[in-house]
């Protein structure tokens, strides 16, 4: 049953290709061949016809490779709407980051996980290239308005306990996480008005209100070169402007939406962590953008923030 399941892997680029070949280099030796890609180019139309001469029509298994040219820039989750809005008659969709390498038996391990029938949505184990976990599913701090990795900086070869480890899962990683037909059909599709940052663990938090189970295939490894396309690099002090506002205003946006009522206990303690984390440091600009998407999320502001169509050295940053 497993090895019939027609997976769409969704995937959403940003004036990035070499992420994206780089990334079907390693799709095209999966394990599990019954799927097609489906990529949402948000940079553009120009963009769009550079990865089309680019890009294979199809994979070396044959699987098929269609682009998709997003009208403007609609954002990781818009993007992640038009990739399943053109999979429809998929078993399940493979939310990928273009930024990913992942394993041979990456799809394999997290389609026999969501075959089982007990989850309806899998993550897996995303990793750095050096061999480290980034995640392994995360933890939502209701009253900190903060989501925690799970497993994060062990080692990919130290112990862990699976069935503990799943039922500690508040969200999966937007990285690389597979849901099935239910999950879609109960839980919709995912907010467009996040833009980026937070989506999915709003996505999965409401999935799990209206009774669906989440679930980790920790074998399925996925390497992830993270901040390619958003400018979140690991080093504080250099994330850019959109990645800092976003990430801050949108912890605030997943608090309003899913636990309202921790609101006034959690908006003072993200701006306590918020001090703790960037002022330590001496990241003082990146201080500023923090502070500045903290009050955007206690006005609730949302959707695309002002600066993105105002200048191309931010813009590249999406």
């Amino acid at each position: 049953m497993s090895n019939s399941l027609h997976v769409a892997v969704c995937i959403v680029g940003f004036r990035n290709p070499d992420d994206i070949l780089r990334c079907f280099e390693a799709l095209g030796r999966s394990t599990h061949a019954e799927f097609h890609v489906v990529i949402c180019e948000n940079g553009g139309a120009e963009a769009a016809r550079d990865l089309r001469a680019r890009a294979p029509s199809a994979l070396p298994g044959g699987q098929r490779v269609e682009v998709v040219t997003a009208p403007r820039n609609l954002g990781y989750a818009g993007g992640v709407n038009v990739c399943l809005a053109h999979g429809p008659k998929a078993d399940a969709w493979w939310i990928l980051n273009p930024d990913t390498q992942p394993a041979p038996d990456a799809l394999e391990q997290m389609v026999v996980r969501l075959a089982k029938g007990d989850r309806h949505a899998v993550g897996c184990t995303i990793c750095t290239p050096d061999g480290e976990v980034e995640s392994r599913g995360g933890h939502w701090r209701r009253w900190m308005a903060r989501a925690v990795s799970l497993e994060h900086g062990v080692r990919l070869d130290a112990p862990f306990d699976g069935a503990a480890l799943e039922r500690r899962l508040s969200y999966l990683s937007g990285a690389s996480m597979l849901v099935g037909r239910d999950f879609l059909k109960t839980a919709g599709i995912m907010r467009e008005d996040y833009f980026l940052y937070g989506e999915e663990v709003e996505w999965c938090l409401r999935a799990q209100a209206r009774g669906l189970s989440l679930g980790v295939a920790p074998a399925a490894r996925v390497v992830h070169h993270q901040g390619s396309t958003t400018g979140s690099v690991s080093e504080i002090a250099g994330r850019s402007r959109t990645s800092v506002y976003l990430d801050e205003r949108n912890k605030l946006l997943v608090t309003r939406d899913c636990f309202p009522a921790s609101l006034p206990v959690a908006a003072p303690a993200a701006l306590a962590l918020i001090f703790l984390r960037f002022a330590r440091r001496g990241a003082w600009r990146q201080l500023g953008y923090a502070i500045d998407g903290w009050v955007a999320g206690l006005r609730n502001a949302r959707g695309a923030p002002a600066w993105i169509t105002l200048g191309p050295d931010e813009d590249r940053r999406i």
